[in-house]
């Protein structure tokens, strides 16, 4: 598979600078309130996915929380129990809950009283959609293809301001056999870095791994860059020699078909695979690359997001 090189440049403006022009700060590392300018970019940069979208894509939205059962089943948890982020809530009689609130009132700690719910905080964009693929019955001959997208939560270090806990994501999604997903994969890589260009966004595309926990974890990244199951299209946004992936090329072979039971009319077990947009990264990344001045953007930039 080809790995498109592309001459790095250093961003033209700080994180600093992009943090206090865009953001606004909410007391939590990673979580930050969004100005009106850079919330114009990222519906511009939606819009301009979609225009790529194939014309089979089945489009789905999905709220920032997902079933707690269906992320245990889909192997996140064994994973990337790192990341997670559970639904808790009060609990109990009312006079248990009450009890809570006043240690809260006298200054002492509440948070014991609090109970897992049947939620976690949605982890990536396209997990609902592989039960509700195999809910469907078997995988056509032509596959499946998803537009899915959703507000996402990993709860990791967030000190940078190319890396947020609170994040948005848009994945195409491709269900089908291994021919097919690797082809769809090709001809989004493709296409993504085509986005890149007339994004005016300095980038290169490398074998990469998911962040994987424990020694284990190690061992099943190094695997996954061997066998180039995962690229990453990386710009500079802190700095060219620490660029941020923006957005990432997935094939998942058969582990969500074997999961989710997804099989076509000859029973044979369907692969699966995703081009993922890091949608506030690529926001992030346009400002890093062409100021905070939207207005003294390239004018081809500018005419591509119709901003």
């Amino acid at each position: 598979m080809t790995i498109v090189p592309k001459t790095f440049g250093q961003p033209k403006t700080s994180p600093e600078v992009l943090l206090d022009a865009l953001f606004r700060p909410m007391g939590i590392e990673g979580v930050y309130g969004r100005t009106g300018r850079y919330e114009a970019i990222v519906e511009a940069l939606a819009a301009l996915i979609s225009r790529h979208r194939e014309p089979s894509a089945q489009i789905m939205r999905f709220p920032p929380v997902v079933s707690r059962a269906l992320i245990e089943k889909s192997g996140y948890l064994k994973s990337f129990p790192h990341l997670l982020g559970c639904v808790c809530a009060l609990s109990g009689s009312e006079r248990e809950i009450g009890g809570a609130v006043d240690r809260f009132v006298a200054g002492q700690d509440w948070t014991d009283a609090l109970s897992s719910s049947d939620l976690v905080l949605a982890p990536a964009a396209c997990y609902p959609v592989y039960p509700l693929a195999a809910a469907a019955g078997p995988i056509p001959a032509e596959g499946l293809t998803f537009d899915v997208a959703c507000d996402c939560f990993r709860r990791e270090p967030s000190r940078d301001i190319d890396r947020f806990q609170s994040f948005r994501m848009r994945e195409y999604v491709f269900i089908g056999m291994p021919q097919q997903v690797q082809a769809f994969r090709e001809r989004w890589m493709t296409r993504a870095t085509g986005i890149a260009d007339i994004l005016g966004l300095s980038y290169r595309v490398e074998t990469a791994s998911d962040p994987f926990f424990g020694r284990g974890g190690v061992l099943v990244g190094k695997a996954q860059v061997q066998q180039e199951l995962k690229f990453e299209l990386l710009v500079p946004v802190r700095s060219a020699e620490q660029p941020t992936a923006c957005m990432s090329f997935n094939y998942h072979r058969d582990h969500f078909g074997l999961t989710w039971n997804m099989r076509n009319r000859e029973g044979e077990t369907a692969h699966t695979g995703c081009v993922a947009f890091g949608m506030d990264r690529l926001a992030v990344a346009l400002f890093a690359t062409h100021g905070v001045e939207t207005a003294q953007w390239p004018a081809s930039v500018r005419a591509a997001l119709g901003v």
